[in-house]
């Protein structure tokens, strides 16, 4: 459909930065997903992708054509806004027909696409309701549908399920992705949630004060962090502070060896990678078990107060006061926001707990 690319935008409200020199090449047919905390400037950057924003500094091209100056309506975009933006007083095959009737198509046209686009979305024999008549995530299918129905190059979208329940969610997401790979379009995609955002991507950007931290695919974001953000922002991480002494970390229970200067750092370990085993002589104590099927999770008080969690099968016994020792299979170093090195420990010793 088309390529996407953000060269050096920047950009700035009331003097303070929001955006600053981002750069970013989205692929044909990519779907790229904007990640990070509110703040971050996702959304800035996606309204000024799609027109309603401009910006201070830098040029946004698609297909090599600079847009960076170009109207909205005149941008080869389609926008799905976390609201959905629709007209209640309009019934849902006139909502999606809007903009078609802007470009003055023929009327028996614009009938076509728009039954074409509600079939796409599920909605085939809803275009005579009325959208007060339809629940949020049917709500949300029109705004998709009116976006799609333009035939647009590049599919923007802004937090377009915020507002839904779980469940509806992830079953509107999983109709997203399977639209998107049967139409080929190029998707940017805005979120605040690590699991969207994993569950959708080609690949993550993840944003910190109009910063990019990282730009990677869902797997290689979550096991391989590049930053102390990202690890801490990208699923459920365990850190431990520690001193490396002559290539060797001095935390009691992980003593990892690593080709790192002497000095402080934090060990970053996943849940998952983390083994309990039950021990006679406590050095570590269960603080409390949840259990949510598919897997236990132990949160577990280290002997300096530090509370980690662990992932463990759902068939793992654990209750509150066990004492346990741990092993990790995986651990990352981090001096303050850079990555040092990334080692398996030798065997955990037990801890004396305190």
């Amino acid at each position: 459909m088309a390529q996407l690319s953000l060269k050096n935008i920047g950009k700035s409200f009331d003097g303070t930065d929001v955006i600053r020199d981002v750069s970013l090449d989205v692929a044909d047919g990519e779907l790229v997903c904007l990640l990070g905390p509110s703040g971050s400037g996702k959304s800035t950057i996606l309204r000024m992708v799609g027109g309603f924003e401009t910006p201070d500094r830098g040029s946004i091209l698609i297909d090599g054509q600079d847009v960076t100056l170009i109207l909205p309506e005149k941008r080869p975009t389609g926008m799905v806004f976390q609201s959905h933006a629709l007209w209640s007083h309009m019934s849902v095959a006139d909502n999606v027909a809007f903009g078609l009737k802007l470009r003055r198509m023929p009327r028996r046209e614009i009938q076509a696409k728009v039954a074409d686009a509600l079939g796409l979305v599920g909605l085939k024999d809803y275009g005579t309701r009325r959208v007060w008549q339809l629940s949020g995530g049917q709500q949300q299918r029109v705004a998709i549908a009116r976006a799609l129905v333009l035939e647009p190059k590049i599919l923007l979208l802004d937090e377009p399920f915020a507002s839904l329940d779980q469940h509806l969610r992830e079953h509107l997401r999983e109709e997203l992705r399977d639209i998107q790979r049967r139409l080929g379009i190029t998707t940017l995609f805005v979120t605040h949630g690590q699991d969207e955002a994993l569950a959708l991507a080609d690949r993550i950007v993840v944003l910190q004060q109009g910063d990019l931290e990282q730009v990677a695919s869902p797997d290689r974001m979550y096991r391989a962090p590049e930053t102390r953000f990202v690890a801490g922002f990208i699923g459920s991480m365990n850190f431990l502070a520690c001193d490396m002494r002559h290539g060797r970390a001095d935390h009691p229970l992980f003593p990892v060896e690593a080709p790192v200067a002497d000095g402080p750092v934090e060990l970053a370990i996943r849940p998952e990678a983390l083994t309990v085993a039950p021990a006679r002589a406590p050095q570590a104590k269960v603080h409390r078990t949840t259990d949510y099927g598919s897997h236990l999770l132990v949160d577990i008080d280290l002997a300096d107060g530090t509370r980690v969690k662990a992932m463990c099968p759902p068939s793992a016994r654990f209750a509150a006061g066990d004492g346990v020792t741990l092993t990790a299979d995986r651990v990352t170093l981090f001096r303050g926001q850079k990555k040092l090195a990334e080692v398996s420990p030798r065997p955990a010793r037990e801890l004396s707990h305190a």
